[in-house]
């Protein structure tokens, strides 16, 4: 990407909400992490087939003689003959080797090595750029090394691992041409020039592509016409990969011209309304493998308007992105939500800690607590951050859902101690999460995650227990309910910045398929008739509402959401009802979610001028808090796995009123088809597979 924001993108004619403003772009250059190279094609980065259908890079053709074993493997001969060439003369197979035969030496760079790898080849592909003797911008592209590789820099771990980085690069090109290597000493002072620019041209340009599951497979480096797209925390534009197989069939998409004129902010001149750059796109050269890359509209676009996308997560306050953007790419963003003063709503709800008590300090001075707040609060913060980091590396890693969510929940629940000292001895204040913190946010989604994983694992240990059957509905349910919330929580947020979408689009989908894991059941299906079942099934599997008319809208191709802001307001209306009374049922038993009356009405929220000191306790102990759940409480009781059949149907109903809207919003990201809103139509297939299920018991039981 380009650091010194120099290049820009700008519409070239008006452009509306979601559509694609792209054909797929090539990439320049592309690695997968090395995690992946044995269970992903080393050009496409599909999944492999099961072996022995794998393909190893074609060695034969070349002339080595030692250490024949593949390194990368291919879904076809046709990857294998494209990529094999370049693997092996961008000295990438000597790297690799480097790497088995050195671990403790190499052990710096860390676990993955796809950055230098990438590097290696952008030098093979770009050799008569090289040999320019330019460094400054290979390709389009801005290498940006005379930035990053200044003396002020030089205690940076960025600049440490360049150094290092490149005279790995070296070595392995060395060991190419037949040369012995014989150390890789950073303090060594000969400048590497050519691997510097190259490897600060991967690490400031390169960009993680996804599988449409959101898994990291790789990093690729695009022509200009993606890469001289610029940041911004709110952006109008997202992209999307394609990681089709040259046997695919080409994406509908390729028949899109290119809508975006390049900018630049030196020596620019107006024509029509439009900037044009005296730097002309590079012309691609349409290679046949690796991962494109298209870009789509997520607002509408003004012709002349710049394009901009988010390099980072944009629930992140604006501390923590600038802190990314800086580690990852080295600059400061400047776009319009990091610049106004005071903090937009929403980054100033996804940082804020509410004081929910001060206790034992009747003789702390107001105006002292007033002036010291801020000091309080940070120091809270960070250690908030980092037990909550804790928590969430250790579920990872150790996969202990049980601690994690007794933790988080206790941590969201009880909230944080700050001890003060005073003249008059020691105080003490009371910090809590507010609910659309950051770290609130992240917690929702490893509880969510957590009780679904504690299911799994309590059924498949007592399988036919109806005790543990119990257990695992009512974690089923909890684990529903924090979808529903996280779902609730960003898309209040979402009213204020729209660029949150694509977040918003994953939450109301992960939401509607939990309700429906819940709704769909075998355990409550034995507590209902048959034919309740069956009506109840079929109504989901044929979703229909006459209100909003989500289905009609994400069955059908158009790019017309000229009506997006009416959508979504039916949308809200057809679940209102429902809402609160499944919600009820969901948060039976689970202190923390009890606390909230409403999962997706949070305008009970205080204006951002009065809730720095907002105290979240006053809000959930109204007086109406204690009966308004005592009676769920009797009915939901300690039994049955769903008290009534209308239960069933309302949470069946919100279920496919979430999952359709998350899919309408998916496909204003992504277009038709994509691969969320085939996952929202094999989920609604699956659930008309069980309706013949149970039709078919029916009758065999008769």
């Amino acid at each position: 990407m380009e650091m010194e924001m120099e290049m820009e993108m700008r519409a070239m004619e008006d452009i509306d909400i979601g559509q694609d403003i792209t054909p797929p772009i090539q990439p320049l250059s592309f690695s997968l992490h090395d995690s992946l190279l044995h269970s992903h094609c080393s050009a496409c980065f599909s999944p492999l087939p099961s072996p022995p259908n794998h393909f190893p890079p074609l060695l034969s053709t070349f002339s080595y003689t030692s250490h024949q074993v593949p390194t990368l493997f291919y879904c076809s001969h046709q990857c294998s003959f494209s990529d094999s060439s370049l693997h092996v003369s961008s000295a990438e197979y000597n790297l690799l080797r480097l790497l088995e035969s050195h671990p403790s030496d190499i052990s710096f760079l860390g676990d993955d090595t796809s950055d230098l790898r990438a590097a290696l080849r952008f030098l093979q592909s770009h050799q008569a750029a090289w040999q320019s003797g330019r460094t400054d911008r290979i390709a389009g592209l801005l290498t940006n090394r005379d930035k990053v590789m200044t003396l002020e820099n030089s205690d940076d771990d960025f600049f440490a691992k360049i150094r290092f980085g490149s005279r790995v690069i070296a070595a392995a090109r060395k060991m190419r041409d037949g040369g012995k290597v014989v150390s890789w000493d950073v303090n060594d002072d000969t400048v590497m020039e050519e691997e510097e620019a190259a490897l600060c041209l991967v690490l400031t340009n390169a960009v993680e592509v996804q599988d449409n599951t959101g898994r990291t497979l790789g990093i690729a480096v695009y022509y200009p016409t993606f890469c001289w797209i610029n940041h911004s925390c709110s952006p109008n534009g997202c992209y999307r990969f394609s990681l089709s197989s040259p046997r695919s069939t080409p994406s509908s998409a390729s028949e899109v011209n290119l809508r975006l004129v390049p900018s630049c902010h030196a020596g620019e001149t107006r024509e029509s309304g439009l900037i044009f750059s005296n730097i002309e796109l590079a012309k691609e050269e349409k290679q046949g493998y690796g991962p494109t890359v298209i870009v789509r509209s997520t607002k509408r676009i003004r012709k002349g308007e710049e394009v901009t996308v988010a390099y980072t997560d944009l629930l992140q306050p604006k501390a923590m992105r600038q802190l990314e953007l800086w580690s990852r790419y080295h600059f400061i963003c400047c776009c319009r939500r990091c610049v106004v003063s005071p903090l937009t709503y929403v980054d100033h709800v996804l940082q804020l800690l509410t004081l929910q008590e001060v206790s034992a300090a009747s003789d702390l001075e107001l105006s002292s607590l007033s002036s010291n707040y801020m000091l309080y609060r940070d120091r809270v913060a960070k250690r908030l951050t980092h037990y909550i980091d804790e928590i969430i590396s250790e579920y990872l890693s150790v996969g202990d859902p049980e601690s994690s969510c007794e933790k988080l929940e206790s941590m969201l629940t009880q909230g944080l101690d700050e001890k003060l000292e005073g003249n008059e001895g020691q105080s003490c204040l009371t910090f809590r999460l507010h609910p659309l913190h950051h770290l609130s946010l992240n917690a929702y989604t490893i509880l969510a995650s957590a009780y679904k994983v504690r299911v799994s694992k309590l059924l498949s240990l007592y399988i036919g227990s109806a005790k543990y059957q119990l257990e695992a509905s009512n974690m089923r349910r909890t684990s529903a309910a924090y979808s529903l919330l996280l779902a609730g929580a960003t898309h209040h947020l979402f009213h204020s910045e729209s660029s949150l979408i694509t977040s918003v689009a994953n939450f109301w989908t992960s939401a509607g398929v939990s309700l429906l894991t819940i709704a769909t059941s075998s355990g409550w299906s034995e507590h209902l008739s048959c034919d309740l079942a069956v009506t109840n099934l079929s109504s989901v599997a044929n979703f229909k509402c006459s209100v909003c008319s989500l289905m009609e809208r994400l069955k059908t191709s158009s790019s017309n959401y000229v009506d997006f802001e009416d959508v979504t307001s039916k949308f809200l209306d057809c679940v209102a009802n429902s809402t609160p009374k499944v919600w009820r049922f969901l948060v039976s038993g689970c202190h923390f979610l009890r606390l909230f009356k409403d999962p997706i009405d949070f305008n009970w929220l205080r204006t951002t001028e009065n809730s720095s000191m907002w105290d979240f306790q006053t809000h959930c102990s109204s007086s109406n808090m204690g009966s308004y759940y005592d009676d769920e409480e009797s009915s939901v009781g300690s039994g049955a796995l769903g008290s009534t059949e209308h239960q069933r149907v309302q949470i069946s109903q919100l279920g496919a009123h979430c999952l359709v809207y998350g899919g309408y919003l998916a496909s204003i990201c992504y277009g038709h088809p994509s691969d969320l809103i085939c996952h929202v139509q094999n989920i609604l297939d699956q659930i008309m597979n069980e309706v013949s299920y149970v039709v078919l018991k029916k009758h065999t039981d008769k």
